[in-house]
């Protein structure tokens, strides 16, 4: 064990890159690798890190601030309204509940009602990133079980904000009164009043500036188109806030909280919550090493009936008011079992308010100490749950005739055409679609643009369309057309590859913008590419024609037989762009004469007696070329 800072991150970081991708292959989550790669590493296994952990762990909850403040930039208005009822009243139920019991389990036990409250209200929380990839994985995050879970773990982020706050009025450095305080803070000698006064303001202020400040800086950040800028202005913006907060005296969970709904419904959100998510992925995966490192096993050992009598009482307790309350709001017997298993176990923001409340002073950090490793246990133990409901629980409760929880997947009615680039070809392909009520999602890096179509109402996300955590955010997982439309080469082709390999069977219109473009394009696979002025030049040629005398059926007969001889020409040419120079030039020549001799089997003079873009024989022909064409594009 050494003091050195290096060794110290070197042993944090190996610890992650190890033990977490082993744990997800298990199907363990990435925050239980965290913690068995902390228990690994800590004092009572390998020892690598000992008691400087605390002051880590000090550092690394900053990475919880930030998890508030996405948590924060997904609660947009129109998704809490859809969800209300379960969030509101099946959440709220579940969290007073949850607290009662547990609080009065504890209450039997012989702990005072204060720290009793505050391990209930602790307790009453579940591990959402443990559920929600778990339902993902499994294809139940659809069900009407698992819409229900996701409501309950919303309410029970949102509890986490009163919580904070209720603590300090539940811990012993609240009966002190504010004249007796002698440090000098941002508190001494204030008035009760005017402290309110402060905080009111400083609410009222994070969520003024979300809207009138933070949005016209990011738009003017946008215009740079500097990623790094962004980044930093969305660090900027936790950390003031989160600075803010403390000098009220407030938890800077709750600002980051409040600033992230105030921007939930920013053209901007997934840029920030993208930009954010590195910082606070790496901090909160920190946080958990260090939490692990701490578990005294020691402590376990001596008192291991004990702790797993608090595991098993509260995931128990917590089970039962999962159920009771599916039954309540009219769940079918398979959704209450799945909500009831899902959410049993205590989840990771227990470490945040088991450690606040040590600093509080709610209660002593002797009695923390088990209550933390019984988080962690039933955390551990939430796969192995999840395995029992499906392999013995839901085929007993599933009745014949009745639908288990994986065959209610909703139906995803938002399934979008997402558009890259909204300039004018893009906006064409949109109004043609949006004219015919089919909805599109559209990606692009102008903020004019973007600020433009977000008042009309248009779904529309600013970021750069190769980043994956943009085109998922986006909905390309559930796409049913992508459309390119990006006017930069080099860019357009970055997007093409990114898409064909993570979304395959998305289909693809690209836009070329010239023919190496449209090669390279078709290298890709991308077997629909339009040449972005060919068709405006086509027309244009039509109207030649029928100015110089042809009739209208004659010339769009003539240049249709052009047409389907150019795309013939122009993918012999893509096999020898860059490879033959000569042969190219030879091949480009020989295509004009080609078109010419085309051309001139058309006897012109024959359209003074007859049509003969009407002729039977030549529509035929005309009609096998389209199905030859079809079978060539479709296989």
């Amino acid at each position: 064990m050494t003091d050195s800072v290096l060794f110290q991150a070197f042993v944090y970081l190996a610890a992650a890159v190890i033990f977490v991708p082993i744990a997800k292959r298990l199907g363990l989550g990435a925050v239980l690798g965290y913690l068995i790669a902390g228990v690994i590493v800590g004092p009572y296994v390998a020892g690598f890190v000992g008691t400087e952990g605390h002051h880590v762990m000090h550092f690394a909850e900053f990475g919880v601030v930030m998890m508030l403040f996405i948590v924060g930039l997904e609660l947009r208005p129109a998704l809490l309204w859809e969800l209300r009822k379960p969030i509101l009243g099946l959440g709220g139920m579940q969290v007073a509940l949850t607290a009662v019991l547990v609080g009065g389990a504890a209450m039997a036990f012989g702990v005072g009602w204060k720290p009793a409250l505050a391990v209930g209200l602790t307790f009453a929380c579940s591990s959402t990133a443990i559920v929600l990839s778990t339902l993902a994985e499994r294809g139940l995050l659809k069900t009407s079980g698992g819409q229900s879970a996701f409501s309950v773990l919303l309410m029970q982020d949102i509890a986490v904000i009163p919580t904070l706050a209720l603590f300090p009025v539940l811990g012993i450095a609240a009966a002190t009164q504010i004249t007796e305080i002698t440090d000098v803070t941002s508190e001494a000698g204030r008035p009760a009043w005017l402290s309110g006064l402060f905080v009111l303001g400083a609410v009222v202020a994070v969520i003024a500036s979300g809207r009138l400040v933070v949005r016209p800086l990011f738009r003017f950040l946008a215009g740079a188109r500097l990623r790094e800028s962004f980044t930093a202005a969305a660090l900027m913006i936790v950390i003031g806030i989160a600075l803010l907060m403390q000098s009220v005296g407030l938890s800077p969970a709750l600002g980051t909280f409040l600033a992230g709904v105030a921007l939930a419904d920013s053209e901007y959100r997934h840029e920030l919550e993208t930009d954010i998510d590195p910082f606070k992925g790496l901090l909160l995966g920190l946080f958990f090493i260090s939490v692990g490192a701490q578990i005294d096993f020691g402590l376990i050992a001596g008192d291991p009936l004990g702790i797993a009598g608090i595991v098993l009482g509260t995931m128990t307790l917590k089970l039962i008011a999962l159920y009771v309350l599916g039954r309540i709001f009219k769940l079918d017997r398979p959704s209450r079992w799945l909500l009831a298993f899902s959410l049993a176990q205590i989840g990771e923001f227990a470490f945040v308010l088991l450690s606040f409340g040590v600093q509080q002073r709610v209660f002593s950090e002797a009695f923390a100490s088990p209550l933390v490793a019984a988080v962690a246990i039933s955390m551990v133990l939430t796969p192995p749950m999840f395995i029992i409901l499906e392999r013995y629980v839901l085929p007993r409760v599933t009745e014949k005739g009745e639908q288990r929880p994986h065959d209610k997947v909703h139906d995803d009615h938002d399934a979008p055409v997402v558009i890259a680039g909204y300039g004018r070809f893009g906006q064409m392909v949109g109004r043609i679609l949006r004219a015919n009520k089919i909805p599109v999602t559209i990606l692009d890096l102008d903020p004019e643009m973007v600020d433009i179509v977000t008042r009309l109402g248009i779904k529309v996300y600013y970021g750069d369309a190769s980043r994956m955590d943009l085109l998922e955010a986006a909905g390309m997982g559930h796409a049913r057309l992508f459309v390119l439309a990006v006017d930069d080469k080099e860019q357009a082709t970055a997007i093409a590859e990114n898409v064909r390999h993570h979304f395959p069977k998305v289909p693809i219109i690209a836009r070329a913008r010239d023919r190496q473009h449209y090669w390279d394009l078709r290298r890709l696979g991308i077997k629909k590419v339009f040449r972005e002025t060919f068709s405006s030049a086509y027309e244009s040629a039509i109207e030649a024609l029928i100015q110089l005398g042809y009739r209208a059926n004659t010339a769009h007969r003539l240049a249709r037989r052009w047409r389907d001889h150019e795309e013939k020409v122009l993918e012999e040419l893509g096999e020898l762009w860059g490879k033959d120079r000569d042969g190219y030039v030879s091949r480009v020549k020989a295509g004009f004469d080609e078109a010419e001799r085309l051309m001139r089997d058309e006897d012109p003079t024959v359209y003074e007696d007859r049509d003969g873009s009407w002729d039977n024989e030549s529509l035929r022909a005309d009609r096998q070329v389209d199905a030859q064409s079809t079978e060539t594009t479709t296989s």
